[in-house]
């Protein structure tokens, strides 16, 4: 097909990365090319690494661009060169996959000529696949609130944690939503980390009843952001840090300064076009992320006191993960009444 351009060379660090069809264009209303993604990627690079690290990482891939078919990739391919690394996950059902774990630049150079804009890392590293290095906090809104109500309801969500004893970093999801990242030891089981989740959630939730949700089911949740808990659970995966979305305005995943919340940042204001020129000022934002390690035994005793006094167990987990002993029945409020 014309337009496509010659397959050309990009020299990564020590590498050499073909890149087939540079010209492909992957986001018609603005223009951009493959090549504009494999340029943005470049200039975010050690952003886009330090987010991806050693952690299993899922593709999701659009090799005809947004407006064409996609595909989430979990198994590494055939042709994944010897130098990127891959890590056996285990997934709830028992299977298992070779994931990549993209270690530099290279590999997510490599990653965008297959059509992939954003990564989905898992929670944790090579050789820890079982014990998450990060408690990951979603802050989605539903209909009827945007993304200010997520703002209002992440500065409570700080204050929480430096109650707790732990630090936030903030970043837009791309969309409407945001992601609080907590680094914390790998010590804990997806199990544990995910009833922290909740816990945190459930605190939140007393606090803020009329503007914050845990609510598992859609008809309870009411105009309010909810805290997806679920996404802490076993082979859930959020965008990482720098990650192009599939959006017809190229958002990115925007790593942000508390501050900056505070001060009107929007998720439009992030994108393939304007976060390089952010990046080459200011650089990576939450590079200091690396610098911590946070336990969340203090978290866990939240979610100990939630049982023993209110009785508060487990919840609900996503509808394709094995039922889990004491996980309350799945089954949608509205039909439990009418049964």
């Amino acid at each position: 097909m014309a337009g496509k351009g010659e397959a050309v060379e990009l020299t990564v660090g020590d590498r050499t990365v073909r890149l087939s069809s540079p010209d492909k264009v992957y986001f018609p209303e603005r223009g951009f090319t493959k090549m504009d993604v494999a340029r943005y990627y470049l200039a975010v690079a050690d952003g886009v690494v330090r987010g991806l690290r050693d952690r299993p990482t899922m593709l999701e891939r659009y090799p005809d661009g947004v407006g064409g078919e996609s595909f989430y990739q979990k198994r590494a391919p055939k042709s994944l060169p010897g130098w990127i690394g891959t890590e056996r996950i285990t997934f709830p059902s028992g299977r298992y996959a070779d994931e990549i774990c993209p270690a530099e630049p290279a590999a997510v150079i490599w990653a965008a000529n297959l059509g992939c804009l954003t990564f989905h890392p898992w929670p944790v590293r090579r050789g820890r696949a079982d014990h998450p290095d990060e408690l990951r906090i979603d802050l989605d809104p539903q209909p009827g609130t945007d993304f200010p109500d997520a703002v209002r309801a992440a500065g409570e969500l700080r204050a929480l944690l430096d109650e707790l004893g732990l630090r936030g970093w903030p970043k837009t999801s791309g969309g409407r939503g945001l992601h609080v990242f907590v680094p914390i030891v790998p010590e804990w089981t997806f199990t544990e980390v995910r009833r922290a989740v909740i816990a945190v959630g459930r605190e939140l939730e007393r606090r803020a009843p009329d503007r914050i949700t845990t609510a598992w089911w859609k008809e309870e949740r009411g105009e309010k952001i909810f805290v997806d808990y679920n996404q802490m659970a076993r082979d859930r995966t959020m965008a990482s840090p720098y990650s192009v979305r599939p959006r017809a305005r190229a958002t990115v995943s925007a790593p942000l300064r508390w501050a900056e919340l505070t001060d009107g940042a929007r998720p439009e204001d992030f994108d393939l076009e304007t976060m390089p020129h952010r990046y080459a000022e200011l650089g990576d934002v939450h590079a200091d992320m690396e610098d911590h390690r946070f336990r969340i035994d203090t978290v866990l005793e939240l979610a100990d006191r939630d049982e023993r006094d209110h009785g508060l167990g487990d919840m609900p987990y996503p509808p394709d993960h094995p039922k889990m002993a004491g996980e309350p029945r799945r089954v949608q409020p509205s039909r439990a009444r009418r049964s």
